[in-house]
């Protein structure tokens, strides 16, 4: 440390926090960032021989500190303070970018996951759907007729009530706006949350065909300048709308059709495939001769089918009468995953190299993984290139052996593996998955709330059983 008498600023400072002395370097301080508080006090305390006293908690700044030392939490951090008590001190600092690094789980890998906590709404606990945020890690939560927010941190940030009984479908469309829909109400709604009032909607007509009213919305997805929604009328008439994020008003149409068949019925998935720049829509239905459905490609610009597959019709319905009860779409990887009804068969099939019947079927040669069972209930969501199945109340992953991207995929390319423990697997039948900042949230049928899991190495995991 240079002498203070020499004209130069001394490194060490000490600041009285809540009555507690703290003695560190302004280095340490300045770490928060030249907008933080810490980096102005530290300019006024390097040229003040009296602490700087600060009205807060010690114990809390002891542990930001220590953050700002080695970014990370010291590991009783999360056993004596709550996550919205440090939140709170945090944004007090100025440093809540660096305590969410801290906090923010690390890479998401299925094999060695588990349940950190469940997420539980207020009022009406039973989750109709829920929609994530892969950028920031919040998670937007429909109960009921209201919307519940929870941030990066999954604290509850606020509550909006819709004019709607019941949420079907969710999606967040801007930072603040939720396109949001009911199996029971016509339409497509806008919900802005920084002020909760409604801002729009977006209803389905023709004025050259009167049968086309009181369309409701079956799913949603988006792009960075569109809104996707798929509409069904009454009558079956559906199509797939294009709505102009900026205006929040229909712009185009892409694909209607009577839903009177199987291959025909609206749309309920629907995702936006950015590298390819397609639109991916899926739709089963099961009834007494079991599962059947379709898988449809569209181009938004031509506003045609580029590809499609139907089952009962083509590949492995045909072969072995096995057509899929879910399937979903790869965003990373490019690849479109199913899990066959009967036999719970895993399918796979590539983007880019479409045909006929595109379809691997992989197989694991562990012997104790075989047989899982079927896959009448089975849900399938792929996310951080892992392919997440529930079966009833099972949950399990399948990952690539080989993570070359050049690498031919064959029967054995993948592995599969439980995530779930026996336990996990009673609480119910798993009706939902989906990822969002290294995070798998699960909803089972008829539980309250949503489960949220992690990858194991977290500290101050919180156990729900």
């Amino acid at each position: 440390m240079e002498d203070q008498n020499s004209g130069s600023v001394p490194e060490r400072i000490k600041l009285n926090v809540g009555g507690k002395l703290f003695e560190t370097t302004l280095s340490t301080l300045r770490t928060g960032g030249p907008d933080s508080l810490l980096a102005a006090l530290s300019n006024r305390a390097a040229h003040d021989t009296v602490p700087v006293f600060i009205d807060r908690d010690p114990d809390i700044f002891s542990a930001l500190l220590y953050l700002l030392r080695s970014n990370h939490l010291p590991s009783t951090a999360l056993r004596r303070f709550t996550k919205q008590e440090l939140a709170d001190e945090a944004s007090y600092y100025g440093i809540e970018s660096q305590l969410k690094s801290a906090l923010l789980p690390v890479p998401l890998t299925g094999i060695d996951a588990s349940i950190v906590s469940t997420i539980k709404p207020a009022a009406d606990g039973i989750v109709s759907t829920f929609t994530t945020c892969d950028a920031d890690g919040s998670v937007w939560i429909s109960h009921g007729g209201q919307i519940s927010v929870y941030d990066w941190n999954l604290t509850h940030s606020c509550t909006v009530r819709t004019h709607l009984d019941y949420i079907t479908g969710i999606c967040r469309v801007r930072p603040d706006i939720a396109a949001v829909a009911s199996d029971v109400v016509s339409g497509l709604h806008f919900y802005n949350f920084s002020n909760s009032r409604h801002v729009g909607s977006a209803e389905w007509t023709d004025p050259d065909d009167p049968r086309i009213y009181k369309a409701r919305v079956a799913a949603i997805a988006d792009s960075a300048e569109s809104i996707y929604a798929s509409y069904d009328c009454y009558h079956r008439e559906n199509s797939v709308l294009v709505i102009d994020k900026s205006t929040l008003k229909i712009s185009s149409e892409i694909g209607r059709q009577p839903g009177s068949s199987s291959k025909s019925v609206v749309p309920t998935k629907l995702k936006y495939v950015e590298n390819i720049g397609v639109v991916f829509g899926s739709a089963v239905t099961s009834g007494a001769f079991g599962y059947s459905g379709y898988i449809r490609l569209w181009d938004p610009r031509s506003k045609t089918v580029v590809w499609e597959t139907n089952e009962p019709g083509s590949g492995r319905s045909s072969r072995f009468g096995d057509p899929f009860a879910d399937v979903d779409v790869e965003l990373e990887g490019s690849s479109i995953f199913k899990v066959c009804s009967k036999s719970g068969d895993l399918g796979m099939a590539d983007l880019r190299n479409l045909s006929e019947d595109p379809w691997v079927y992989l197989k694991d040669n562990n012997p104790s993984l075989r047989n899982m069972g079927g896959g009448g209930d089975g849900v399938v969501h792929c996310y951080r290139k892992q392919v997440f199945v529930g079966r009833e109340g099972g949950l399990e992953v399948w990952r690539r052996a080989d993570e070359s991207e050049e690498s031919t995929v064959s029967e054995g390319s993948y592995r599969r593996n439980y995530v779930d423990k026996e336990e996990d697997s009673k609480r119910g039948v798993i009706r939902r998955i989906e990822g969002g900042r290294d995070r798998l949230f699960v909803t089972r049928e008829n539980v309250e709330g949503i489960e949220v899991w992690q990858s194991s190495n977290l500290s101050g995991a919180i156990s729900v059983l």
